[in-house]
Formats: structure tokens, C-alpha cells, sequence
């Protein structure tokens, strides 16, 4: 898939085309820390790049945490460099939406199923999922704090990390690398 150099606008009517589609799993050889977000938005389903709209805070949290250097700003620039480091990015339900809350529960537990085969295809060493509600719906464990969880998901530690997403206001992008450095420190790539 050939992936825009620079960030592009959409109108409403050109993002909204998107929804139900797809982007591939970023995913490499020694995998070693998966993030798992809950499912791709429009703006990510139009680029093909995880975490794709703009002011999404994934990409200046994983440069606060030293997870990418300083000089990786564009989600298609942080590619290769999380490839290198052993980094990839999946989704929970593969289907693309304007908001997650779109998503039925019934989604949420057939992604679990989904992420189970991924992780046991790749065998991360850690698997960071990016939200404690759809953890909670999709694992059905419904008092789940964020953290390192006390259950495996095959061989690998299993994480909870705050979403990136700006409607998560409550977390802001110090918190969000403090939870995602964690993760990546028992994964061995920071």
C-alpha cells in the first residue's frame, strides 16, 4: 500500500467512506512489545498508519517514554524505527469507525479471540492494550485496573495502557508515556 509522506485533510464526507475498512497489522521479525489498539479510526483507515489523526497522542507519548527518538514525528516515519526496536500495532476489532463506542460488545470478545491467534502467530514477549474498557468487555474482566495484568495472554506479560485518543481527557501525554515506557521497559526495548 502506498502510504501519503505528509499529513492529508478529508473532508467529513471522504473519512466517513472509510468505515468498515481495514489497515494492516504493523508487525515484524522478534516481536517484542505489541500495542493493541481498540480499533482503527477514519483518518487510520484513509492512511493506512495506526494512530493516524492528527493531535492523536500515541507518537508524542512514545517519544516522551524514549520508546522513538526525538526526530520521529509522522506515524508513517515511526514506522520502520518500531519495526527495528521489535514494536508492532494491532487492533482489537479490525474494522475501521469514527468512535470506538460504535463497536458492539460482541466485537470486542471475537477480538480477543483474534488477538489470541495474532499473539500466538508473533509470540511478543509483552501485548499492551490501549484501553481499560474494551480490555474489560473483550477479556471479561470487569474490575481490571490499568497496569501489568495478573494473567498471560499466551507466553506473553499482558498490559492495560490508557488509549491515546483525545476523548480520553483525563490522561494527559506525561501519563500516557509513563504507562507505555513500563510496558516497553518488560519488553526489553527501552
Amino acid at each position: 500500500m502506498d502510504l501519503p509522506s505528509s499529513p492529508q485533510r478529508f473532508t467529513r464526507e471522504e473519512l466517513l467512506s472509510y468505515a468498515g475498512r481495514t489497515i494492516p497489522d504493523l508487525v515484524g521479525d522478534d516481536l517484542r512489545l505489541l500495542f493493541v489498539g481498540i480499533n482503527p479510526g477514519l483518518v487510520s483507515a484513509a492512511t493506512g498508519l495506526h494512530f493516524a489523526r492528527t493531535g492523536n497522542r500515541f507518537y508524542p507519548a512514545l517519544r516522551m517514554a524514549g520508546i522513538l527518538p526525538a526526530d520521529v514525528v509522522t506515524p508513517q516515519d515511526a514506522r520502520p524505527v518500531l519495526l527495528e526496536r521489535g514494536i508492532g500495532i494491532t487492533n482489537l476489532v479490525a474494522r475501521a469507525s469514527a468512535r470506538a463506542d460504535e463497536l458492539e460488545p460482541g466485537e470486542l470478545v471475537e477480538g480477543r479471540a483474534r488477538l489470541e491467534a495474532f499473539v500466538d502467530a508473533h509470540r511478543p514477549r509483552v501485548v499492551a492494550i490501549a484501553g481499560i474498557t474494551s480490555y474489560r468487555v473483550a477479556f471479561g474482566r470487569r474490575t481490571a485496573r490499568a497496569g501489568r495484568q495478573d494473567v498471560t495472554l499466551g507466553d506473553a506479560q499482558l498490559w492495560v495502557v490508557p488509549n491515546p485518543s483525545g476523548l480520553n481527557a483525563h490522561e494527559t501525554v506525561d501519563s500516557l508515556a509513563a504507562a507505555y515506557r513500563e510496558a516497553a521497559v518488560a519488553a526489553g526495548v527501552v
